[in-house]
């Protein structure tokens, strides 16, 4: 079946399940085997090299998480997918799979803060030169790529300030140099933007957020370029951080609500943006579907919706930011994003709790910062628990 004529919300429901499965079950069957049994050798042969369809063990590819490669593959329009046991083990899979020693990277600055690690840390252990420019500093990127480099790496919205990038743009300006574009669209989602659409080579999913959807399962996502893909796969089969079919089947079900949960966050996070930005006690809202965001001329080019996340500043310090946490009734105070229940924590607990308070200050995250996961409650309902634990503040 043709997908490219059909909306994300029928294709999270559709793709990679048209054919009836065995037994004729309606859901995508849990195969939960390490190898896979054949009667006749030749045949075994030619699925071993390739030549045919078919599996032969499930650390290289498995039918439950097959369906969840195609669903991704599919809402981002790309050629090819890979799945990874994790979020960072997409991302690491990816650079250690395309870098090599006196490989060049430019990035970010304000990258998640296990991806800074990795560019900080990890990957000049390799001779690997990686290159951290001003998020949003075009100008300042171009001439950094233009220098020569083998890899873009791009995340936007960022995490956890909402930073916006123009894929499009820097997409195109790595293209001149010859140098792979990676975007990790996990913010977004592929229903909120599709970097592929704007240039980009591959794009990266911590599936364990709004894929998923319900905090119960870690996941990561490679799609775009099948000869790109292809080589990610090749490292991750030898790396061994595969996706055991159990955990695919869970963020297969929670896809098939993708839709109807973003559409729903992003209605949620608009209206909170909107009530925070006009609230006494807070100093700065970050998110941006706002018009006085500084990227929300290119988030209305590129997405379709401003996303789930927003962040704030409180008046009052860290003082205010313990207050507020501790007396919100409509949130955990919780690690990562994209559930379908609201949670809440500052930087220094979740994103960037690697780097120290100077590193944060230094990306321009104050400790007076709260990041908050929209849900799909009520919008009243949150905004009422915001507005009773504010008023708390003096």
């Amino acid at each position: 079946m043709d997908f490219s004529r059909l909306k994300s919300g029928t294709a999270s429901v559709w793709a990679g399940e048209t054919e009836i499965f065995p037994e004729g079950s309606h859901t995508v069957p849990i195969v939960n085997t390490v190898t896979f049994a054949y009667k006749d050798l030749e045949e075994w042969h030619e699925v071993a090299k390739g030549n045919r369809d078919g599996h032969i063990y499930s650390r290289n590819t498995n039918p439950t998480v097959s369906v969840l490669e195609e669903k991704i593959r599919v809402l981002e329009k790309a050629e090819s997918a890979a799945s990874f046991a994790s979020g960072m083990a997409a991302i690491s899979n990816t650079l250690f799979a395309l870098l090599k020693p006196g490989s060049r990277v430019v990035s970010i600055k304000d990258s998640y803060g296990g991806t800074s690690r990795l560019f900080l840390e990890f990957l000049p252990r390799f001779n690997i030169e990686v290159t951290l420019c001003e998020t949003g500093d075009h100008e300042q990127m171009e001439k950094e790529i233009a220098k020569g480099c083998d890899l873009v790496y791009l995340e936007t919205p960022t995490n956890p300030t909402l930073k916006i990038l123009d894929l499009e743009r820097l997409s195109g300006a790595a293209k001149k140099v010859a140098a792979v574009t990676v975007v990790d669209n996990t913010f977004a989602s592929p229903v909120n933007q599709n970097p592929l659409l704007l240039g980009a080579d591959l794009v990266i999913h911590s599936a364990t957020k709004y894929l998923g959807g319900h905090s119960d399962t870690l996941c990561g996502l490679v799609c775009g370029r099948r000869e790109l893909v292809h080589q990610i796969f090749l490292f991750r089969e030898i790396n061994g951080a595969s996706l055991n079919p159990e955990t695919a089947y869970n963020v297969i079900r929670g896809m098939k609500t993708l839709e109807i949960r973003v559409e729903r966050q992003n209605h949620n996070a608009m209206q909170i943006a909107k009530f925070l930005d006009s609230h006494s006690k807070v100093d700065k809202v970050f998110y941006p579907g706002l018009e006085s965001h500084r990227g929300h001329e290119i988030a209305k080019k590129q997405m379709r919706g401003f996303g789930g996340i927003l962040s704030f500043e409180l008046k009052g310090g860290y003082d205010a930011v313990k207050t507020v946490l501790h007396n919100l009734k409509l949130v955990h105070l919780a690690a990562s994003l994209g559930s379908v229940s609201t949670l809440a924590g500052t930087p220094r607990t979740t994103s960037h709790v690697e780097l120290t308070e100077a590193q944060r200050k230094e990306l321009g995250i104050s400790e007076s910062l709260v990041r908050y996961s929209v849900g799909i409650e009520n919008t009243e309902d949150l905004i009422n628990d915001l507005s009773e634990a504010l008023d708390l503040l003096g």
